[in-house]
């Protein structure tokens, strides 16, 4: 190594980076524009986790903590049942009953609040992280969503999300927003049912079809020098005193300066022995797509249904749930045929029965709603991931500073609070 951080610490050329979600690979990217040569190692292909059959918002006004204390109004029975927007099926894993208490814990009006102070700052910088992607050559668009849609029944329903932007912009969150009825809602999104009675229209939020941004990603590190490895899962990391050897299934072994996991629901498996004690457990969400007859302009969503509409392509993706199960478990039908149901009578002109491209992908998600960003018990082994819903939106932002606190060794402001050793 040619140089030392003011830290003292020394500066890396060779990087290895474990994953090649959107947060993986917007780290490799990052840490290439500060002239780090990166290699990404995966297991499966790029994109294969939960980056691909997600919503694809990027609506960092919106990005708050997965824990929330509208979780414990489901109560326990609720909960057990898999028709339940959040469903957490009887286990007696000790890590899993862990995550579920700390979660639980965590679903109060203090914590929210504390968490969400935390992420604004992150929020903040999140599309311009986009921007500087595509600046950069990343042949992928973000699609500015010209009308962000939550719709409700009832206005009554509609208050849980106009006292959550309170509380957001008592944090310091910027988001702005329409309040209308059914029928100017209708007006603007036609694919909304007679059922919907009430509406909030966001401004300044964005999508993309993530599968094909996060592909377009890859292709742009790859076409700046990187490497790419992919079948392999990585079995093992070893701090050798002068970097880090990482080993896989097939048996190679080889050294770098440093290393950034960025396996999602997975994260724990390798960061685990650095001290990362956090759990990181799996939200796993499921998506489809169909045709209607009249595509949304931009992301619908149906809060109290917790059913997500993109428009992708010609189709329209349907995802939600949130589902806490082994990330491997197979997909259960009975969770599509859930969001089925708590869609149709909201969406008109859906042909829900004829669908394609049926997934279930798996969040990562931590007990605090916060994600794990930095470095670990070994200064050459860093961590990035569980961010539950919002890997999508702050995937690049994340990558950007972490690449910034890798080569200068200096943590950004705003991702103390992320500190992976918390």
């Amino acid at each position: 190594m040619a140089s030392v951080t003011p830290s003292g610490l020394p500066v890396p050329e060779r990087v290895a980076v474990v994953g090649a979600g959107m947060v993986g690979l917007a780290t490799a990217w990052f840490l290439q524009e500060r002239g780090v040569e990166v290699t990404v190692i995966e297991r499966d292909g790029v994109a294969a986790g939960s980056s691909w059959g997600n919503a694809g918002w990027l609506t960092p006004g919106i990005a708050t903590p997965l824990p929330e204390p509208a979780v414990l109004k489901y109560g326990l029975r609720a909960v057990l049942s898999p028709s339940s927007p959040v469903y957490v099926p009887p286990s007696a894993n000790a890590n899993f009953l862990k995550f579920v208490a700390g979660f639980t814990r965590h679903s109060t009006m203090k914590a929210w609040k504390k968490a969400m102070g935390s992420l604004v700052p992150i929020n903040d910088l999140s599309l311009a992280s986009f921007d500087l992607l595509k600046a950069g050559g990343v042949d992928a668009d973000t699609f500015e969503a010209k009308s962000f849609t939550a719709a409700y029944r009832t206005a009554k329903e509609r208050t849980t999300l106009l006292e959550e932007i309170e509380h957001i912009h008592a944090q310091g969150g910027d988001i702005t927003f329409d309040v209308l009825t059914g029928d100017e809602a209708r007006a603007i999104e036609p694919a909304l049912s007679d059922a919907i009675g009430a509406a909030i229209v966001l401004h300044g939020q964005r999508f993309i079809d993530p599968g094909a941004y996060v592909a377009a990603l890859g292709d742009a590190v790859i076409a700046r020098g990187g490497k790419m490895l992919i079948g392999g899962a990585v079995t093992g990391l070893r701090d050798s005193g002068r970097g880090v050897v990482v080993e896989t299934e097939t048996g190679a072994a080889e050294e770098y300066d440093q290393v950034v996991i960025a396996t999602g629901a997975w994260l724990g498996r390798l960061a685990r022995q650095f001290g990362v004690k956090k759990v990181v457990q799996a939200g796993r969400g499921y998506s489809f797509s169909v045709e209607v007859e009249d595509l949304p302009n931009g992301p619908v969503y149906f809060p109290a249904a917790r059913v997500a509409c993109t428009p992708v392509g010609d189709r329209l993706r349907v995802a939600g749930m949130m589902e806490f199960r082994q990330p491997e478990a197979a997909l259960d039908p009975r969770r599509i045929k859930a969001i089925v149901e708590s869609a149709r009578p909201l969406l008109k002109g859906a042909d829900l029965d004829n669908r394609h491209d049926e997934w279930v992908g798996s969040r990562p998600c931590t007990v605090d709603g916060l994600p794990l960003i930095g470095a670990t018990g070994s200064p050459r082994v860093f961590v990035a991931g569980g961010h539950g819903m919002w890997g999508i939106t702050l995937g690049p932002v994340t990558g950007r500073l972490l690449a910034e606190q890798m080569v200068t060794g200096k943590t950004p402001a705003e991702l103390r609070p992320f500190n992976p050793l918390r």
